[in-house]
């Protein structure tokens, strides 16, 4: 128990120290023809925009598009060195006895976490954002009781009177 409590410390000192290496993270991208160079910060906020000679050759349309694909990749880059920052961490708890290898009938709650999808890099508008009964990957609940929310009468003195 006292090797788990030891682990246990060293892994937060090692969670808060990559914490403050984290603030300070950047993600930096530049367009192909060099004119427009983005960089966000750990969370993939925009933080700079540069646009250099030649920038005036484009039409606005070609800006916005180049604008966009460099942010995104400049928070790509970011995303990766986030990765890099918290392998160790994650590395380390890999290590870590599961609270379910420790009590006998605890279940892996590790193993129920949902997957998060791939969210959509689309502009709005585009027929990927579009929301319909055919999306085979939205959430679905299986365990859910009906309720009639239907009109129903109030009753005098309760929120769901009209005088209110």
């Amino acid at each position: 128990m006292d090797s788990i409590l030891e682990a246990f410390q060293e892994q937060m000192r090692i969670i808060a120290d990559a914490q403050q290496k984290r603030t300070k993270l950047t993600g930096t991208a530049t367009s192909r023809d060099k004119t427009v160079t983005v960089t966000v910060n750990a969370n993939g906020v925009v933080i700079e925009t540069k646009f250099s000679a030649g920038i005036e050759d484009l039409s606005y349309a070609q800006i916005a598009k180049t604008v966009t694909k460099v942010a995104q990749d400049a928070a790509a880059d970011v995303t990766r060195k986030n990765q890099e920052l918290a392998a160790p961490i994650t590395d380390r708890r890999a290590r870590l006895p599961k609270l379910s290898d420790l009590v006998d009938g605890m279940p892996d709650f590790a193993s129920e976490i949902p997957v998060e999808p791939p969210v959509s890099l689309a502009p709005p508008g585009s027929p990927e954002r579009a929301e319909g009964d055919d999306d085979t990957t939205a959430l679905r609940f299986t365990d859910v009781e009906e309720f009639d929310h239907g009109e129903r009468e109030a009753e005098p003195g309760r929120v769901t009177d009209p005088s209110w």
